[in-house]
């Protein structure tokens, strides 16, 4: 069986950690779960993690519905649990990370900030296939739109080749309602943009509001307005090719 770390940004103490875990054992998965034991969004691939006499702390869990399956709440942010899950800190060594399922989209250039596709993408960087799925409401009504939306997208992640990293937008609607899954493009933004609003001496003040801009029709949030899960394939840390760097090897080669 394939050895599987479901994790996420939202705490262990998620709904959406018991979905997605669900999913992966309809799936025929072999699933452990590790999770932040606070939320943890917004986290990117921080290794962040509170430590003790140079131990980082580590609870074990029964999590209701996932009766069997190994659990841990880590207290340590997403991206720094997968890369301790990869080295052995919980068992052998997993195949597949899965994270979420998210509340709330992770769209656009934004997911830069995510911490459930930070936690995805640091899967790929230690040769994991992996997934993050995420459902557009901050408060979802429909999570097992989201867990049947795994379900059918996981089987074709574990034919991919390694360090695949698929990107998954679930819109939060009744599971016949869904209009398909598409393959989608990240739009220029996310959901929501950061503005200064205020700034003083020695501090500043930023709010979050949704942006009105109209999507690009064929990026993830144009497609997710239309209600179509969304599945965007990303790439983690990589070199960029075709860039002339001649002149600063001359330069290198002078001092």
């Amino acid at each position: 069986m394939t050895r599987t770390l479901i994790t996420n940004d939202d705490g262990i103490d998620s709904p959406g950690i018991v979905r997605l875990a669900q999913a992966a054992l309809e799936c025929g998965l072999d699933v452990i779960v590790a999770a932040p034991s606070w939320d943890s969004s917004g986290s990117s691939a921080s290794l962040t993690a509170v430590q003790k006499d140079g131990q980082f702390l580590v609870e074990k869990r029964e999590i209701k519905g996932l009766d069997g399956v190994p659990a841990f709440a880590a207290e340590a942010a997403p991206g720094f649990i997968v890369t301790a899950a990869t080295h052995g800190a919980f068992g052998p060594r997993s195949d597949v990370v899965l994270s979420g399922i998210n509340c709330g989209a992770n769209t656009g250039h934004a997911v830069l900030h995510s911490g459930t596709v930070g936690a995805a993408l640091t899967a790929s960087t230690h040769g994991c296939r992996a997934m993050a799925i995420s459902m557009v409401a901050a408060r979802p009504d429909h999570w097992e739109t989201g867990a049947m939306v795994a379900q059918e997208v996981v089987p074709w992640l574990l034919g991919q080749p390694v360090a695949v990293v698929l990107n998954v937008n679930v819109p939060d609607v009744p599971f016949e309602r869904l209009a398909g899954i598409a393959r989608a493009r990240l739009a220029p933004f996310g959901a929501v943009q950061i503005n200064v609003t205020d700034v003083g001496k020695g501090y500043m003040k930023m709010e979050h509001s949704e942006i009105e801009a109209e999507p690009e029709e064929d990026t993830d949030v144009a497609l997710l307005q239309r209600n179509y899960a969304t599945v965007t394939p990303l790439l983690a840390v990589c070199e960029a090719g075709g860039v002339d760097v001649s002149v600063l090897e001359r330069v290198g080669a002078l001092a």
